[in-house]
């Protein structure tokens, strides 16, 4: 309790900030190429923001699926009716929405860093690098929070509110499937912020990268549960410090792994839910 509390001390935060501001790749580009790097990553993010936030709903899917059936002469609802009796509707609805998270977070941020920024794309957080040396770190950051994911299970708001996968109690195939597509988009979710945000912006603004990945991160936040988002602002903070410190995605991802898994399974656990069969039928 004594490690966490002083890695939280303000000071120690500063500190941390300076190290990364004088250490390469901080403020190595010209004022000129410094201001089109933070044009370029800002209005990047915006736009696969956006992109993600109305694509990503289950009814954007089903309104192209009806006009689908309009253009073929079918009932509109007739590809809505026959995806439902596949008894995966809502599991193929979460697909959508996966699918949609690494078209925003993955993919067209690749093609801003190969051919705007002309670097690798594995550099900007993909690999393993320091992880280890800073597994303490994350250590820290994850276990009062599973802490508190025991204290609130015992909220109804909360067990309503995980999975959002309604059915994931089905079968096994269920459960392990949803958590999958949950997974994926984290990894999803961590590169983005974590490792093209941030090292996209490091070489302009130094770490000061890291105070404006949080604002966004915050606001992706605000759906969620009030206790949730609020924490959201210092978990971003010390993930991105984390995330440059340790030049790597991969620990902000396990961190978001265990986190959500064990939301999930807590919730699944206080209401007597667990899969009791591996295939739903």
């Amino acid at each position: 309790m004594n490690a966490l509390r002083q890695s939280l001390h303000p000071k120690n935060i500063v500190n941390a900030l300076d190290r990364i501001d004088n250490e390469a790749p901080s403020y190595t580009l010209s004022r000129k190429q410094a201001l089109r790097r933070v044009f370029t990553t800002l209005a990047c993010v915006s736009v696969c923001l956006l992109i993600i936030h109305y694509a990503k709903y289950s009814t954007t899917l089903h309104a192209l699926l009806r006009d689908l059936a309009v253009a073929q002469g079918l009932d509109k609802n007739y590809w809505l009716l026959q995806l439902k009796k596949t008894q995966f509707f809502e599991l193929l609805n979460y697909c959508w929405w996966t699918a949609w998270h690494v078209i925003g977070y993955v993919l067209l941020p690749f093609f801003i860093i190969k051919w705007r920024f002309k670097e690798r794309f594995l550099d900007m957080g993909w690999r393993f690098n320091d992880t280890a040396t800073h597994w303490r770190g994350y250590v820290l950051l994850i276990s009062p929070i599973l802490f508190f994911i025991f204290l609130v299970s015992f909220r109804d708001d909360f067990l309503r509110h995980y999975p959002f996968y309604d059915i994931a109690h089905r079968s096994w195939f269920d459960f392990l499937a949803w958590e999958l597509l949950y997974l994926i988009q984290f990894i999803c979710l961590e590169f983005f912020f974590r490792g093209f945000f941030i090292n996209a912006l490091r070489p302009a603004i130094g770490a000061n990268a890291v105070w404006v990945m949080c604002v966004p991160y915050l606001m992706i936040h605000f759906p969620k549960l009030w206790l949730e988002a609020t924490g959201a602002i210092l978990f971003g903070l010390f993930l991105g410090i984390l995330a440059l410190q340790s030049r790597s995605i991969w620990g902000g991802f396990m961190v978001h792994a265990g986190i959500a898994v064990s939301m999930d399974l807590v919730s699944l656990i206080k209401q007597n839910r667990i899969p009791t069969q591996w295939w739903p039928f």
